[in-house]
């Protein structure tokens, strides 16, 4: 059996671990009605001395055992932390005790938060890794050695796998399973639990739109609206700033105040949006995709989702295709 611990921290979301224990609890069903491969064996763990979780909502969860009681020395295949703690008492001892542990599991994970605290053990310096997107400017002015990268659903960078919020650990949980068994497996589990199989790792997560809207009514919340619903026309600043009234110096300016970002920068984000939209839902071709959304050829869609995304239009389609197969 494939020893996984789930460390769960006080007053957090309880559905991240009881949703991936869930994900393992299917695998081993399927083993167990004659599926190849190697089951889990779920623990789950509190990060006090006590093995009552107290989550966010009100409900608890009764765990397996303390975190404190466990060896961590014991050769655990997975270890993942769900979030991060509300001390930084609880923060620090389970850190310390994942340094110790981290040698000899072969692959330690994090949902949300948690990346803070794998961070904090020192085992995200020099790799890649993500967390909840209120969280990746803490993760990378706290840690700066860490290569931090804000818009995957989840990232893996050798034996270590983080995720960003929430629901993101299911998504990561059925990337473990493919690792593990196979991607029938993780088709089975998606579609059996009514799930999206394999969100690609370049999805952004969450809408850049709502990121970057104007605070309040006024003529930058309006102009960006219509961009919305015109993605094909003519957004330069000029055009954009003659629909506001304004110079295009001091559009750029309120706009930037009021939005964190450039006109141009917004509509290249909200451009790629609707393309994403577009191929995870349709069969049009790249150059109507890129026609539809503003970007005129192919090639240009194509450099906008590099450049944001880290894919191509193509692979990205490609692998959305697959989760809804």
């Amino acid at each position: 059996m494939r020893e996984f611990l789930i460390i769960v921290p006080e007053e957090g979301l309880l559905f991240e671990a009881a949703g991936v224990a869930d994900i393992l609890g299917w695998v081993n069903r399927q083993i167990a009605a004659g599926a190849p491969g190697e089951g889990y064996r779920v623990t789950i763990a509190t990060t006090l001395r006590h093995r009552v979780v107290h989550g966010r909502s009100g409900l608890n969860l009764l765990a397996d055992v303390c975190l404190a009681d466990l060896d961590p020395a014991t050769g655990w295949d997975t270890v993942m932390i769900t979030g991060r703690g509300q001390t930084a008492a609880e923060n620090g001892a389970v850190a310390d005790w994942i340094v110790l542990a981290a040698p000899h599991s072969r692959r330690v994970v994090s949902v949300c938060a948690g990346a803070l605290v794998l961070a904090q053990a020192g085992l995200l310096e020099g790799r890649r890794a993500t967390t909840h997107w209120q969280r990746t400017d803490e993760l990378a002015r706290t840690y700066p050695g860490v290569r931090v990268e804000a818009d995957p659903i989840y990232v893996n960078d050798g034996p270590i796998w983080t995720s960003a919020g929430a629901s993101s650990g299911f998504d990561l949980a059925l990337a473990l399973v493919e690792a593990d068994h196979g991607f029938a497996m993780a088709r089975d589990v998606a579609q059996d639990l009514v799930m999206y199989l394999r969100r690609p790792g370049g999805q952004s997560q969450f809408s850049r739109f709502l990121a970057r809207q104007a605070q309040g009514e006024g003529p930058i919340r309006e102009v960006q609206s219509w961009a919305l619903e015109n993605l094909d026309a003519d957004l330069s600043v000029e055009k954009l700033a003659d629909r506001a009234i304004m110079s295009p110096r001091n559009f750029a300016r309120v706009f930037a105040q009021q939005t964190g970002t450039t006109p141009a920068r917004f509509v290249e984000e909200v451009r790629v949006e609707a393309a994403r939209a577009r191929l995870e839902q349709g069969r049009e071709t790249l150059d109507e995709v890129a026609s539809a959304c503003g970007f005129g050829t192919a090639l240009t869609l194509r450099r906008s989702f590099e450049k944001l995304l880290g894919v191509t239009p193509s692979d990205y389609r490609e692998r959305f295709g697959l989760r809804l197969a």
